[in-house]
């Protein structure tokens, strides 16, 4: 007589967001011992990847291969991917939920927080995630422009986006060329006439969020050298004593000393000049009909009784010349129809991962979250994988307390999504568009030339797998 218990039980598990926590997640469920784990994986878009495709930056093609790892959860077992397959619209929360055991939710955090200041919707005033979005070739932004023509631009914002976009800005068509930015971009970034870039933190070089790479790359630009005013880096007593805390984070103490090593620097000349300007928000941004200038207030750091500073305005104003302005103050999550949201944290509302109901805060069963929208935007890439591991974590205790709703749909969901997508794209379909992009790319030199018009990633991917690209 065979040994029933040594069969692991079925578990059908949906995740929205093929992003890396996405990723992560489905690498835990299908890496189970004693599950039979099968993991749907839905996009809206025929990409998989997420921020590693659209958000890294073009030129930092080392965090970009972290896709080997997705690659390889993408070969196991149980695993699908439903690319271009909207969830909310093509099939609702309801139908996955009645087809799956669980639903794990790790949409991202895509939308931009606002400054909710005068003239920031002025033509020129634009949020970061856009920029970032046009240059890396996301769909949604490929048909936009920027108007480059301008000498100075300002980014709004101390993280490591806000740098991202200003190196972007910086960069030589020569530094452009090697990467996979989009090639409109390529080609709009190689006629900009922009010579300054001036990055506005409201608090500290002690209080930045820039990681230390990011930083010192800004000094490292062929043609672009960083500039940091001396008086920006003498710090006061509250910042002393506040990287002199215990447990204090060893990457503050080393961004100041890679802003003081720029602030001795002399500067060579070169075309372009990034500036890092620090204990400055902006209180208007100015203009007519587009962007002419932005209004910004001196700040001071004040100490609260657990040593945290924070940045409160004085009296002292000044505007700063400018023709283009990029706002990267932060990320929002955005609701999805039938599955609960905090407006207020932006994020799917939940206690570790475990979707709440609102109303009598007790858990949804079979409904999770992971990533940004679980969180809010913070850490880097690899701090999904934790995320995603505590969230599969608490799904899989669920399971062995008998708390997962057993499906109530017998039919499989491809054949909803047949029925209602037909043209959408699986991992075999992706791999055409990455084939297609590479070889499109190795004559140049390039990583990859991006798609970024649907129609032709949809052609691409549903092409025979006999025909050469």
């Amino acid at each position: 007589m065979s040994d029933e218990t040594s069969t692991p039980r079925p578990l059908k598990i949906a995740i929205v967001g093929a992003g890396p926590a996405g990723f992560y997640a489905a690498g835990q469920l299908l890496a189970a011992t004693d599950v039979a784990a099968e993991v749907d994986l839905f996009d809206r878009l025929p990409t998989p990847y997420g921020l590693v495709r659209f958000g890294v930056a073009p030129d930092h093609p080392k965090i970009k291969s972290v896709i080997r790892v997705y690659e390889r959860i993408a070969k196991k077992p149980g695993f699908r991917f439903f690319g271009g397959v909207e969830v909310g619209k093509d099939v609702s929360h309801e139908e996955l939920a009645a087809r799956h055991h669980a639903v794990i939710y790790t949409t991202g955090a895509s939308h931009d927080r606002r400054l909710g200041i005068p003239g920031e919707d002025l033509p020129g005033s634009h949020p970061a995630t856009d920029f970032v979005a046009w240059y890396n070739g996301h769909p949604d932004a490929a048909d936009r422009t920027f108007d480059l023509t301008g000498r100075r631009a300002v980014v709004i914002g101390n993280g490591n986006v806000a740098v991202d976009v200003a190196r972007m800005l910086a960069l030589t068509v020569d530094e452009l060329r090697e990467t996979d930015t989009a090639d409109h971009a390529i080609e709009a970034l190689a006629a900009s006439s922009i010579e300054e870039i001036v990055v506005l933190g409201r608090r500290g070089i002690a209080q930045a969020a820039f990681t230390n790479p990011e930083l010192r790359e800004l000094g490292e630009m062929a043609d672009a050298d960083v500039v940091v005013d001396p008086k920006d880096v003498d710090l006061d007593e509250g910042s002393k004593a506040w990287l002199e805390r215990d447990g204090a984070d060893v990457r503050e103490q080393r961004n100041v000393e890679i802003a003081t090593e720029y602030a001795g620097r002399t500067p060579e000349g070169k075309r372009r000049r990034v500036v890092l300007r620090f204990l400055a928000s902006p209180v208007k941004i100015l203009g007519d009909d587009k962007v002419t200038g932005i209004e910004v207030v001196k700040n001071e750091l004040v100490a609260d009784e657990d040593g945290w500073l924070s940045a409160r305005a004085t009296n002292e104003t000044e505007v700063i010349d400018c023709d283009l302005v990029l706002r990267s103050i932060g990320y929002r999550g955005r609701p999805l129809p039938g599955v609960p949201f905090d407006d207020q944290r932006a994020t799917i509302n939940n206690l570790d991962g475990r979707v709440l109901d609102p109303e009598t805060g007790e858990p949804v069963p079979g409904v999770y979250t992971a990533g940004w929208v679980k969180r809010g935007p913070s850490g880097v890439i690899g701090t999904n994988k934790k995320c995603a591991q505590d969230t599969v974590t608490q799904l899989l205790a669920d399971l062995e307390a008998g708390a997962l709703p057993e499906p109530t749909v017998a039919e499989d969901i491809a054949d909803l999504v047949a029925e209602r997508v037909p043209d959408h794209v699986d991992f075999a379909g992706w791999q055409r568009i990455d084939a297609h992009e590479r070889a499109l790319g190795e004559p140049q030199g390039r990583p990859r030339v991006k798609l970024t018009s649907v129609a032709e990633m949809l052609a691409v991917a549903h092409a025979a797998e006999t025909e050469t690209v």
